[in-house]
C-alpha cells in the first residue's frame, strides 16, 4: 500500500459524507487527496521564461460549444509522467487567441490566464461574443513555447435550424488494450460539430512498462503507472499518460468534444456512493473526490462543471439550433445499487422495485422538464449504458444486465414513458460502455415486437478496449435471436457518426481492423436511418 493511500484511509475513518461535502471538506480533501491548503490560490508566480521544456506536451482541446462562446483547455508538463509535469508549485501565465483563420491572421479575441498548480497547471478559458455556428482557430502560449492549433466550432443560433448537424459518438478507451487509430481517422472527418465522448475515457486498472497490449518496444512506462488509480495524483498521471498519445490529441485538436463519464474514470461499476471493492463508504467517497477532480481538470469542461468534494453535475443541456437538442446524461453518480450483486443475472422482485432510479429524482425531473420545453425536430440523449432491453438467449431462462437499464426497468419506463408524454418524435440514445456497435428500436414493450416503436438506441463501439474484437462475436447468433429489435450487431473496435438532418437521422458504424497493432485503416461497416416522424432503424 502506498503512503497515499495509507493517508487516505486515516482521513477516511474521521470523514462521513457529511464532512466532505460540509465545513470540514477542504481539511479532509486536502490531508487526503493531496489538494493544496488554504492560500495555495496566491503560490507566487512562475517567470513564464523560465519554462525551459516544451509545456504543451498533452496537446489542446475545445468543447461544450455554444451559440457565442466555447471552452478551451490545454495543460501545462513539460514532463507530463512526473507527477506535478514538471512543474513547481507556482502559477504561471498563459495567453491564448482565436481567431478565423488557422494562420491566425484575423484574431477575433485573445487574453491572458493563470494555469494554478492547485489544478495541476491546467487551464480552462471560456471564451464569448463569439459568431453563431463559425469554425474558429485557437492556441495557447507561455514563454517561448507556443501549443499546437486547435479547431473549434461554436452552436448555430438558438433560432436557426441548419441544413444539417454531424457529430462522432465514442467510448472506452482503455490504453493497454490496445492503440487509439480510430481517433486518428476521426480528427480527418469532415464537418463534424462535436465529439460525443460516452464515457470510460480513462482505466483505473494497471498500465505495465510496455503498455498493455500496445507491446512497445521502443520505450518503457514508469513503474506508477503499474497500479490501480486511487490518489488525485494517481488519477492526474493517468490522464497525462493516455493524453500523450499522439491520435487522442489530435482528434481533441480537430474537434470540439461533449464529454460525460461512465465507471472507469473512477472505479469499475461503482453505483452511487457504493463502491465496486470492500472499502468503507466513507473511503470510497474520498477516492472519487479525487477521481471527479481530475476529470475536470483533465477535460473540456465549463465552470458549473467543476466540482465540490464527492460531487459534480455533469448532466446538462446543449442546443444545435432548433434542429438538435442534447441532453447530456450521468447514470453513475446517483443511480441505485446493482440489483442481485451485479453482472448478467435473472430479473427478479430486486430489480424491478419501482423505487430503484438511474438518473436520481433531480435529474430525471430535469430531463423530462426539457423535452417538454423542447421545440428541437431532434432529441438526443448521450448517456452511458444500454437503454434497450437485452435478453442474453432466445429461451425462457433468460438474463439481463443489472449494470445496465434493464436492471432498472422501472427507471427505463419513466424516461420512455416521460418522452411519449412530452411529445418527442424523433428520440435518438447515444450509448457506450459495452465494446460493440448495436442499432436498436426502442420499444413501448419490449416483450411484444410489434409494440409502438418510441425511438432509436445507437451503442456506438468502443476505441480499444476490448482488443481487437470481431466482426461477430461469440453470443452474436443468442443476442441478435433473442432481440428482435436489435438491428444490428458488431464487434470491432471504431466509432460512430450521425448526421441529423430535416428528413432523417442517419448513423454510421466506422470500424477499424485491428487495435493491437497501429495504423490500420477505417471503413464504415454499416449505415442505418430513422426518420424524423417515423421512429425506426432501416439500412441506409
Amino acid at each position: 500500500m502506498t503512503s497515499d493511500t495509507s493517508e487516505l484511509r486515516a482521513a477516511a475513518r474521521h470523514f462521513g459524507r457529511r464532512g466532505l461535502i460540509g465545513t470540514g471538506a477542504a481539511a479532509a480533501l486536502a490531508f487526503a487527496v493531496g489538494l493544496p491548503a488554504a492560500g495555495a490560490a496566491h503560490a507566487a508566480e512562475l517567470d513564464e521564461r523560465r519554462v525551459a521544456d516544451d509545456p504543451f506536451t498533452l496537446g489542446v482541446a475545445s468543447g461544450d460549444p455554444h451559440p457565442t462562446s466555447v471552452l478551451l483547455w490545454t495543460r501545462l508538463a513539460p514532463r507530463p509522467y512526473e507527477p506535478g509535469g514538471g512543474l513547481p508549485p507556482q502559477r504561471v501565465p498563459v495567453h491564448w487567441e482565436i481567431a478565423h483563420d488557422e494562420r491566425f491572421r484575423r484574431v477575433v479575441r485573445r487574453g491572458r490566464t493563470t494555469a494554478h498548480p492547485e489544478f495541476d497547471h491546467t487551464v480552462h478559458v471560456e471564451v464569448g461574443h463569439l459568431q453563431p455556428g463559425r469554425v474558429y482557430h485557437y492556441r495557447f502560449r507561455t514563454g517561448t513555447w507556443t501549443s499546437p492549433a486547435g479547431r473549434t466550432r461554436t452552436a448555430p443560433h438558438p433560432g436557426a435550424r441548419p441544413a444539417a448537424l454531424r457529430i462522432a459518438a465514442v467510448s472506452c478507451q482503455a490504453y493497454h488494450d490496445g492503440y487509439f487509430t480510430a481517433y486518428r481517422h476521426l480528427a480527418d472527418e469532415p464537418d463534424l460539430a462535436a465529439v460525443v465522448h460516452l464515457g470510460d475515457y480513462l482505466y483505473e486498472y494497471a498500465v505495465n512498462a510496455t503498455g498493455g497490449a500496445r507491446a512497445y518496444t521502443d520505450r518503457r512506462l514508469p513503474a506508477h503507472f503499474n497500479r490501480e488509480t486511487v490518489t488525485l495524483e494517481d488519477y492526474r498521471l493517468r490522464y497525462a499518460l493516455y493524453k500523450t498519445d499522439p491520435d487522442l490529441r489530435a482528434a481533441h485538436a480537430a474537434h470540439p468534444f461533449v464529454v460525460t463519464w461512465d465507471d472507469h474514470e473512477t472505479e469499475n461499476n461503482y453505483a452511487g456512493g457504493t463502491p465496486e471493492n470492500d472499502v468503507p463508504p466513507e473511503e470510497f467517497l474520498l477516492r472519487r473526490a479525487a477521481a471527479y477532480r481530475a476529470y475536470w481538470e483533465n477535460q473540456p469542461l465549463r465552470l458549473p462543471q467543476r466540482p465540490t468534494g464527492p460531487d459534480m453535475r455533469v448532466y446538462r443541456r446543449l442546443r444545435f439550433g432548433r434542429l438538435a437538442q442534447f441532453d447530456v446524461l450521468d447514470t453513475r453518480q446517483y443511480r441505485s445499487d446493482q440489483a442481485y450483486g451485479d453482472g448478467w443475472r435473472v430479473p427478479g422482485p430486486d430489480s424491478q422495485d419501482p423505487s430503484r432510479t438511474m438518473l436520481g429524482a433531480e435529474q430525471e425531473r430535469w430531463l423530462l422538464d426539457g423535452w417538454r420545453a423542447s421545440d428541437a425536430l431532434w432529441n438526443v440523449v448521450p448517456q452511458q449504458v444500454v437503454l434497450a432491453q437485452r435478453r442474453n438467449v432466445p429461451r425462457p431462462d433468460i438474463k439481463v444486465s443489472m449494470d445496465a437499464w434493464d436492471g432498472y426497468p422501472a427507471a427505463r419506463a419513466r424516461l420512455l414513458d416521460g418522452a411519449l408524454a412530452a411529445g418527442v418524435d424523433n428520440l435518438v440514445v447515444l450509448t457506450g460502455d459495452v465494446h460493440v456497435g448495436y442499432a436498436l428500436d426502442l420499444k413501448a414493450d419490449f416483450d411484444d415486437p410489434g409494440s409502438r416503436t418510441v425511438g432509436t438506441e445507437l451503442v456506438a463501439t468502443s476505441i480499444s478496449s476490448g482488443k481487437d474484437g470481431a466482426d461477430r462475436p461469440a453470443n452474436w447468433g443468442d443476442l441478435t435471436a433473442a432481440n428482435p429489435h436489435l438491428r444490428y450487431y458488431n464487434g470491432r473496435r471504431g466509432y460512430l457518426r450521425v448526421t441529423f438532418d430535416e428528413r432523417q437521422a442517419r448513423a454510421d458504424y466506422r470500424t477499424v481492423s485491428a487495435v493491437t497493432t497501429p495504423g490500420a485503416p477505417v471503413a464504415t461497416a454499416a449505415s442505418f436511418v430513422t426518420e424524423a416522424g417515423a421512429p425506426g432503424l432501416r439500412p441506409a
